[in-house]
């Protein structure tokens, strides 16, 4: 692979043609990297960001948590991908049934308004019917934004394929830009080579750049 990637100067396909309206979901799982990752692959998904959430500490910061819990905010296409489909995610992941001794670990799924709340709790009756479940339902509000360098955390170890997003010098630009959230997750383990081979092209990604996101998948465990 050449050391010199021939670097886009222009916006990720991916990210010209994002949908005019979104809506917002956000769940907690424990350590909000590998979330993040879950859910940023999704088809539908527009991008992810991680903070704090469900806390009365007003401007928390990882070192100063106080009562909050590490937190996934899911901005996502409804004409693409269903809050139910995002629910079954949550579900899938083994933390919602593992008691974390930790508030800042804790599962929980925050509702965003009336709709949100009456399918989580549908959802938690349908799952504590057949298993232990630990996860509690809350208001959403206040979310407070975690440090950069939480932010992508998978892509952000990964120097070469951070070099492809240098276009997105303004943090919240990086935050928001779809490709980076598909990356992330990618890195981070989750989704499918078939997945990825049908919409890297979209990425914007250098010819190295889609090599090596297609090796780091490739070899996975």
């Amino acid at each position: 692979m050449s050391s010199e990637y021939n670097i886009s100067t222009e916006i990720p396909p991916i990210d010209t043609h994002t949908p005019q309206e979104t809506e917002t979901a956000a769940f907690a799982l424990g350590c909000f990297w590998g979330v993040e990752a879950q859910f940023g692959c999704l088809p539908g998904v527009v991008y992810t960001q991680v903070g704090y959430a469900g806390g009365t500490t007003k401007n928390p910061t990882y070192h100063n948590l106080g009562d909050h819990i590490e937190t996934v905010q899911v901005v996502y296409d409804p004409l693409t991908i269903s809050y139910e489909e995002l629910l079954t995610v949550f579900w899938s992941n083994e933390n919602a049934y593992t008691r974390s001794w930790t508030r800042q670990y804790m599962s929980a799924i925050f509702y965003y308004n009336d709709t949100q709340k009456e399918l989580a709790v549908q959802s938690y009756n349908r799952m504590s019917q057949t298993r232990k479940v630990h996860v509690e339902i809350i208001e959403a509000e206040p979310f407070y934004l975690a440090e950069d360098y939480h932010q992508k955390y998978f892509l952000q170890q990964r120097s070469e394929l951070m070099r492809e997003f240098q276009i997105y010098s303004d943090i919240r630009a990086f935050i928001k830009s779809t490709a980076a959230t598909r990356v992330n997750a990618y890195i981070g383990g989750c989704g499918t080579i078939t997945d990825l081979q049908q919409e890297i092209d979209e990425y914007g990604l250098s010819g190295e750049g889609k090599e090596l996101l297609l090796l780091i998948v490739q070899q996975r465990p």
